[in-house]
């Protein structure tokens, strides 16, 4: 028996296996039968060979080797925050989110937090110079914690994300460059500059969309402070990425970016690892059968751990339709420790490299979203095709097909299109707006929406309850 089962096996090559595969399908079209393709033009076979690969596979660059659990936080009472802060370290938390809309006390929200071990994030809704070099002053003076360490801060200040997201500049155009230059002038060793692909994602882009876009928004940041600042220090960009759910295409998404972002650093010279925090997409989820949505979730966190974040920010399962609580954040947290802590998700090495449909789909959409990124350069630029409505209505067309085939329930949300609860009822706890939220005012460009696949079937079901 032992020498059956360790006698080495005969290789079989690509070729005999499509032979063998063609004879089980009895006369049937191989291609018609087995191979699908994406919704980015990617055909997706029944498997993949080493024979597929002249060339040896080349190490995803940045890939790191430990990922950190993230609970983002709205900033609103201080003293409140600052509890909910340390509270979610004790339950761990290893990283903070903090989403900010105006200035806030830090000496408040932030005592007794333990700066030295846990990374902190911001995402800023305004744009204040004054306020964020008190902050950086306010950070960088604090006394280094265990091992020496002193706070980790990711500023993610992003004003073309600003521009895409609302329509407009926070001032204007050189307004807003001029008060980000002097945000990094005073120190360029920190992580200053932020790009939000999120909106991208949750607007209806398909992934070679949201590459190419994340690649030429960061362009357009190397381009412009290129011979002003010193751009060379490690991780000069964060991106901040949502994560849908086809499981592999979405680890290969992030393989690909940092791909292509090297490839993009190699020629301003500058260090070809990008630092990437990751959240689950909120286009997939839903408001009735909400349980659901911790399944959905799972599988994002998933591909987020093994395509290669530093970070990944939890969601609530409830996140769109009820105010921050308690049991949400706990669930969503925990979601990611038992990933880490219980399932062998907290990964050393690459568990990815070498497998050769992930390989696949890494260099293909790389490819497909270089191509897409030269076509953007070639044709003025990313903010210049922003302005002239090019990205929203590439976006839209992308959104109306990824819609069509939810109305046809090619794509299927259970609970929701598919064997839906007819007695679950969602109009009395609704304590948020879970549906498009626009606002009548002028905007330099048209704004990026998000919207969510089941809007229009829940709005219906709500208006018959």
């Amino acid at each position: 028996m032992s020498e059956f089962l360790f006698k080495e096996f005969n290789n079989v090559s690509a070729k005999e296996w499509k032979q063998k595969i063609q004879f089980d399908l009895k006369g049937e079209d191989y291609n018609e039968k087995l191979i699908w393709q994406s919704n980015e033009g990617i055909n997706v076979r029944p498997f993949y060979h080493q024979d597929d690969f002249k060339e040896e596979f080349i190490p995803i660059p940045g890939y790191p080797q430990s990922w950190k659990i993230a609970q983002e936080i709205f900033i609103e009472n201080e003293t409140i925050v600052n509890k909910i802060l340390c509270d979610a370290v004790k339950r761990g938390a290893e990283a903070v989110f903090l989403t900010a809309e105006k200035d806030f006390s830090f000496e408040i929200l932030f005592n007794e937090f333990s700066f030295s071990e846990i990374p902190i994030y911001f995402n800023f809704k305004f744009h204040s110079e004054e306020f964020i070099l008190n902050l950086k002053q306010f950070l960088s003076d604090l006394p280094a914690g265990q091992a020496g360490k002193k706070a980790r801060v990711y500023y993610n200040i992003d004003i073309i994300g600003n521009l895409a997201q609302t329509g407009n500049w926070f001032y204007n155009l050189k307004q807003d460059h001029t008060i980000l230059e002097n945000i990094i002038s005073n120190d360029s060793t920190q992580p200053i500059i932020g790009v939000d692909t999120s909106i991208y994602q949750n607007a209806g882009a398909n992934i070679v969309q949201q590459l190419a876009y994340a690649l030429a928004h960061a362009n357009e940041y190397l381009n412009h402070f290129k011979n002003k600042l010193d751009i060379s220090s490690e991780s000069f960009i964060t991106f901040h990425i949502a994560i849908g759910a086809n499981y592999f295409f979405e680890i290969a998404k992030i393989r690909a970016l940092r791909k292509l972002y090297a490839a993009l650093a190699l020629e301003y010279n500058i260090s070809e690892n990008c630092h990437i925090i990751a959240k689950p997409s909120k286009r997939n989820k839903t408001i009735y059968d909400y349980n659901v949505n911790m399944l959905r979730t799972t599988t994002e966190y998933m591909s987020a751990v093994m395509g290669g974040s530093n970070t990944i920010c939890s969601l609530p399962y409830d996140s769109l339709y009820h105010k921050s609580n308690v049991f949400g954040e706990r669930i969503g947290r925990n979601q990611l420790l038992i990933l880490k802590s219980e399932s062998y998700f907290d990964l050393k090495d690459n568990p990815t490299d070498g497998t050769y449909y992930i390989e696949s789909l890494t260099i293909q959409l790389a490819e497909k979203a270089l191509s897409l990124f030269k076509n953007i350069e070639k044709n003025g630029g990313f903010l210049k095709q922003l302005k002239d409505g090019t990205i929203q209505r590439k976006i839209k067309e992308s959104a109306e097909k990824e819609q069509k085939l939810f109305d046809s329930k090619e794509i299927v949300l259970l609970g929701t299109n598919k064997y839906p609860n007819p007695n679950d009822k969602m109009k009395n706890d609704l304590e948020l707006f879970p549906f498009v939220k626009t606002k009548i005012r002028k905007t330099l460009i048209e704004p990026l929406l998000e919207k969510r696949l089941s809007e229009k079937i829940e709005q219906e079901r709500l208006d018959n309850e």
